[in-house]
């Protein structure tokens, strides 16, 4: 067994927190941080609560991503420190102690490395993520349903709060549809690369002949937004309609029409929420996502990558993003980043760092050639 070389991956964990420190431009964050701490000090900030809220979020997150990277400069220098004492002492278990938090350090400076290219305009947003059954029937409907599941797996494994808006559940079994949102910093930059078609091939349980499926489901991904970003809806652009909000195979959860749906006229865009039981808060839930798709919209249209950026897409094949075939073997492979697992189960348990993190660098690099 090869005897690890403690002192070059230090040395190599060093020289990238070095880079990440000169992306991140250290000196001008604490100028910037220093201003806006004279701002917040102002008794007169809260007379514009617009400007107050900016203020206050955009030092919030500067200064989280400043004691971020702080604190880990701080533990690789510790660490290393740690080899050279365990070395000297011949220990053993703190030769041990020291490896694994190498490995632990490692991790975050490559997911800090990750962070710093996540520099779009909403990156830092929280995200609202919209769920479609697309071409394969019944076998679609169930694997919405479990792409769902993973997406809220991995916000649970992250610690990160995710909140239901509407889930529209399939006659048979699984969902037409969905839409939560994940209340984390960084949420929509992160998750924005899921966005797309996504491909299940599987044994169909629900197949009486046991045939191999292929279904399909779309992913899109919107920015939430804040109070200092201008959409303005006026009322006549917006239909509202009422309904009993419904679970599995029709099942009433509510006995009062407190479920909302909103169509926003002039561009079709459709959303519902009935996760409350109030009308007034699944009105203003759906709002909260309807602003979102129309910012989105308008993002889109000023790109010209409407169908892109808007998650308008067929669910269909040939545009798939990612396959998920667990018939005739085990395999999750994105179509972009060329990145894959032998471990399915795994990925739709919510383990999908890893794709996520080769989302971001791949989009980046198509970003610098573009």
């Amino acid at each position: 067994m090869a005897t690890r070389d403690y002192d070059s991956e230090i040395k190599q964990l060093q020289a990238t927190m070095g880079t990440i420190g000169k992306v991140l431009d250290l000196d001008a964050m604490r100028v910037e941080i220093a201003s806006l701490g004279e701002d917040v000090a102002d008794p007169n900030l809260w007379d514009d609560q617009a400007n107050a809220q900016r203020v206050t979020g955009r030092l919030s997150t500067l200064q989280g991503e400043l004691d971020r990277f702080t604190a880990l400069s701080t533990r690789l220098e510790d660490v290393e420190l740690m080899f050279e004492m365990a070395t000297e002492e011949a220990d053993e278990s703190a030769l041990a102690d020291a490896d694994y938090e190498l490995d632990r350090i490692a991790k975050a400076v490559e997911t800090l490395e990750v962070r710093t290219l996540l520099s779009g305009e909403y990156d830092a947003r929280e995200a609202i993520v919209s769920l479609r059954a697309g071409a394969g029937g019944v076998d679609a409907a169930d694997f919405t349903e479990m792409l769902m599941r993973m997406y809220t797996r991995w916000a649970e494994r992250n610690g990160y709060p995710v909140e239901v808006f509407d889930t529209s559940y399939a006659e048979e079994a699984g969902l037409k549809s969905a839409t939560f949102a994940v209340h984390a910093p960084y949420a929509y930059g992160t998750l924005s690369v899921e966005a797309g078609t996504h491909r299940l091939v599987r044994i169909s349980p629900f197949d009486n002949q046991g045939r191999r499926q292929t279904s399909f489901a779309a992913v899109e991904v919107v920015p939430v937004l804040e109070q200092t970003d201008e959409i303005d809806i006026p009322d006549e652009d917006i239909r509202v309609d009422v309904y009993r909000s419904g679970g599995p195979g029709g099942q009433s959860v509510n006995t009062t029409d407190s479920a909302v749906r909103l169509t926003h006229l002039p561009t079709g865009v459709v959303v519902s929420c009935q996760n409350e039981k109030s009308q007034l808060q699944n009105k203003a839930s759906a709002m909260v996502v309807l602003k979102a798709k129309l910012l989105a919209l308008k993002k889109a249209e000023e790109k010209a990558h409407l169908d892109e950026l808007k998650g308008d897409v067929q669910a269909s094949w040939g545009d798939q993003m990612r396959n998920y075939v667990l018939n005739p073997y085990q395999m999750v492979k994105d179509l972009r980043t060329e990145y894959e697992s032998g471990n399915p189960q795994s990925v739709l348990d919510g383990d999908i760092d890893a794709f996520l993190e080769a989302g971001i660098r791949w989009r980046r690099g198509a970003e610098l050639k573009d």
